[in-house]
């Protein structure tokens, strides 16, 4: 296995292709959490809403730090009971208004959240979703939970949808996750923190400790703020991601591919400027 001289330094860039910063659990820390990824060689974030109730947070944030957040703006499996008669038209008009967001976060799910939910309807939803990065030639970032056969039908007999799908995620545990990088064209490879979610564990083979939870970011913001017990700017008990911690997952993609970090850095940055800047209305150059 080949390994790092660096140990991934801070000035090798990074592109977070995949995280949710206006999710409620961490949205009034978003500031700090968006420095500290930068200070750390992050240099982009793609913010994906999942909702119609979230897609306005997503365009402001975009709009606060126009040089780093990219909006992405899709209505998640999880989330189409809730959606509004009006919804396709809302999203529609959010990519006429926002011409440098591309689509997100889509999809399909049959998991332990996704089955409470009816198929067909998240198959209508998806399809709608689908055909609109199409039409607008927007990336797409797609959630998949056990429904990889399915999702790869629908694509079936347009190959164009394939090359806008930036993000294949979750199919069945970390064995499938590994079974496709060893299939992934270098060319293809990105690197995201799903953040909120997904906090690193030492079962990735990583060292306790290295990553960093929103916990201590919190208590930053409580110092800032002068107010330890603030109900307003207090965190769930759960353990919380950060866009920071994506050096991590270069650390352990790196060690899969047996890559030095440094060179799957720049390839996995240099795959995701290309793809986000690859539609009219890109802020990435």
């Amino acid at each position: 296995m080949m390994n790092s001289s660096s140990r991934c330094g801070e000035m090798m860039k990074l592109f977070d292709s995949h995280c949710h910063l206006q999710d409620p659990r961490i949205h009034h820390l978003a500031p700090q959490i968006i420095r500290t990824a930068i200070e750390s060689g992050v240099s982009h974030f793609a913010v994906n809403g999942v909702s119609e109730k979230d897609w306005s947070l997503v365009k402001k944030m975009s709009e606060d730090y126009p040089s780093s957040v990219i909006p992405c703006f899709g209505l998640h499996p999880w989330y189409i009971l809730g959606r509004t008669p009006n919804w396709f038209n809302t999203l529609s008009d959010l990519f006429g208004s926002t011409p440098s967001a591309t689509v997100g976060e889509i999809g399909l799910d049959k998991g332990s959240h996704g089955k409470q939910i009816d198929f067909n309807d998240q198959v209508q939803v998806f399809r709608q979703q689908l055909e609109l990065s199409k039409e607008l030639k927007k990336p797409a970032s797609v959630h998949c939970v056990r429904a990889f056969g399915d999702l790869l039908e629908i694509m079936q007999g347009d190959s164009s949808l394939l090359s806008r799908i930036s993000r294949n995620g979750s199919y069945a545990g970390e064995a499938w996750c590994l079974f496709f990088l060893f299939r992934v064209p270098t060319e293809r490879i990105l690197l995201e923190s799903d953040a909120p979610d997904a906090l690193p564990k030492s079962s990735l083979n990583l060292l306790q400790g290295e990553a960093t939870s929103l916990q201590a970011i919190q208590s930053q913001e409580a110092n800032i703020l002068g107010s330890s017990n603030s109900s307003d700017q207090s965190l769930p008990k759960e353990t919380l991601n950060q866009p920071a911690n994506i050096r991590i997952v270069l650390r352990y993609v790196a060690s899969m591919l047996e890559m030095p970090e440094e060179e799957l850095a720049e390839l996995s940055h240099r795959n995701a400027l290309q793809l986000f800047s690859s539609y009219p209305g890109s802020k990435v150059d």
